[in-house]
């Protein structure tokens, strides 16, 4: 099916232009390796570049942007066909989907679409987006990604997508913990909770401002329960700067027993009011 649908190509269009590396020219490599972000980049001469992502998330994620020096100008319905190299004669192009690249925006594939892409390129072919060019209806762009040199970059951008965190910002931006009771230490579930915001923050770069409110239940009088409001604010304002966080980024308040949540005549109310409330603030990229 592939075969006529480039065959037929070729009989509408007068011209085709071809993108691609030369084997003496392609190069991928891996930009970003941590375990929030990995980043596999592909050079396409005289055209763009092709970007691999995955972030930190509770799911395995991968989206593919083909960015491009010239934005399209019109919206284009786009043939993305596995294209065998020049030194596999014999081999067929094989169909991989339909897509669409719309007016000024670089070209975007997720999900399933970009994991076949990444297999097709480690069995040595060539993912090639096809499309009718936007300035000349008579001419056919097609772009290539180049298999050779690939191995290499792949065997670490599968690595570092095997290292990424098991969660995003999203699901740590707003967090409450507890603690047990009289207590300046959190129960042992939010330790390894704040471990796993601590781990976050220690290898974003974008996160800006850290909000630590504590709160107390009822027990005791109201200087007694706001000294120790005090000390929980103060031991967390203390490990996030040991992190490396300046103090003018952190903001801790200590409520003491006031602003409480739910009943502290009973004892699963009152563990809800010993809590502490992180927020992270994101810097807008």
């Amino acid at each position: 099916m592939a075969v006529l649908f480039l065959a037929a190509a070729g009989s509408v269009y007068a011209s085709q232009v071809n993108y691609v590396a030369q084997p003496e020219l392609s190069q991928w490599k891996v930009a970003v390796d941590t375990p929030l972000e990995c980043r596999m980049l592909h050079t396409i001469p005289n055209f763009g570049e092709a970007q691999f992502t995955s972030r930190a998330s509770k799911k395995i994620n991968l989206d593919f942007e083909l960015k491009m020096k010239r934005p399209m100008g019109q919206t284009r319905n786009v043939s993305l066909v596995s294209m065998p190299p020049r030194w596999m004669p014999g081999e067929a192009a094989e169909p991989i989907t339909q897509l669409k690249f719309f007016k000024q925006f670089n070209g975007y594939v997720g999900g399933q679409t970009s994991w076949s892409m990444l297999s097709e390129l480690e069995v040595g072919r060539y993912p090639t987006f096809s499309y009718q060019d936007w300035q000349h209806s008579d001419k056919r762009i097609d772009v290539a990604l180049s298999a050779v040199a690939f191995q290499s970059a792949y065997n670490q951008f599968s690595t570092c997508i095997n290292n990424l965190l098991p969660y995003s910002f999203d699901d740590i931006a707003f967090t409450v913990l507890h603690y047990d009771i009289n207590s300046e230490e959190l129960n042992k579930s939010s330790q390894k909770r704040l471990a796993q915001i601590a781990d976050f923050v220690r290898y974003s770069d974008d996160v800006d401002l850290v909000l630590v409110a504590t709160f107390t239940d009822s027990s005791g009088s109201k200087n007694v329960n706001q000294a120790l409001s005090d000390k929980r604010a103060k031991k967390l304002e203390e490990y996030f700067m040991a992190m490396g966080l300046p103090k003018n980024r952190i903001q801790v308040h200590a409520f003491g027993k006031r602003r409480p949540i739910a009943d502290n005549s009973t004892p699963i109310g009152k563990n809800r009011n010993r809590r502490v409330v992180i927020s992270l603030g994101r810097m807008v990229m």
